[in-house]
C-alpha cells in the first residue's frame, strides 16, 4: 500500500512476518483515536472492537517506560501491567515523553518499531483471536497480524492488563 511505510511496518517486512496494513480517514479533531479505529475499520473489515488494540506508553515506579498493549473498549489496569513488567506500580508516561522514547505522535504509537524498544505486556486476550490489529505508526494507518508475531516482536509478556 502506497504511504504505508513506518518504522512499524518496516519491522514487519524486515521480520518476514504476514501482515496486512489497513488505512482509513483520520479526523484530526479526534481525541480518541482508538474508537476511531474502531468505528473505521470494525465493519469495514468483519472484525469485532476487541480485536483492536490500543498502545499505551506507561511508566513504571523505577521511572522507566514501558508499554501496554490492550483491546481499545477495555480501560488499563496500571496495577496489573505494573505487576506484569515486574514493577509495584506504574502511571501513564506523559505524551511528549513518550512521543520521544517511540519516535511515534500520540494517537501512531505502535507497539513495532520503536526508536527505543520498550518492555512491552500485551493483555492475554489477545491470544484469543486469530488475527488482532494495531497501530501501524501513524494516525488512520493500522496493522492486521498474527497474535504471536505481535508478541514475538515486541518481546511482550502476555498478562490480563485490563480493570474489571
Amino acid at each position: 500500500m502506497a504511504g504505508s511505510a513506518t518504522p512499524a511496518t518496516q519491522a514487519l517486512v524486515k521480520a518476514k512476518v504476514e501482515h496486512r496494513v489497513h488505512s482509513y480517514d483520520h479526523d484530526p479533531a479526534s481525541a480518541s483515536y482508538g474508537d476511531e479505529a474502531v468505528d473505521a475499520l470494525a465493519g469495514e473489515l468483519g472484525v469485532q472492537a476487541a480485536q483492536i488494540f490500543k498502545t499505551l506508553v506507561i511508566k513504571t515506579s523505577d521511572g522507566k517506560l514501558a508499554v501496554a498493549v490492550l483491546p481499545v473498549p477495555e480501560k488499563l489496569s496500571l496495577k496489573a501491567a505494573a505487576a506484569a513488567l515486574g514493577s509495584g506500580k506504574a502511571v501513564m508516561a506523559d505524551q511528549t515523553e513518550a512521543q520521544r522514547a517511540t519516535g511515534y505522535v500520540l494517537g501512531g504509537i505502535s507497539p513495532l518499531g520503536q526508536r527505543k524498544k520498550l518492555p512491552t505486556v500485551i493483555d492475554s486476550s489477545a491470544t484469543d483471536w486469530d488475527r488482532v490489529l494495531c497501530s501501524a505508526g501513524r494516525r488512520g494507518l493500522e496493522i492486521d497480524l498474527d497474535p504471536s508475531d505481535l508478541v514475538r516482536l515486541t518481546g511482550a509478556v502476555l498478562a490480563p492488563i485490563t480493570a474489571g
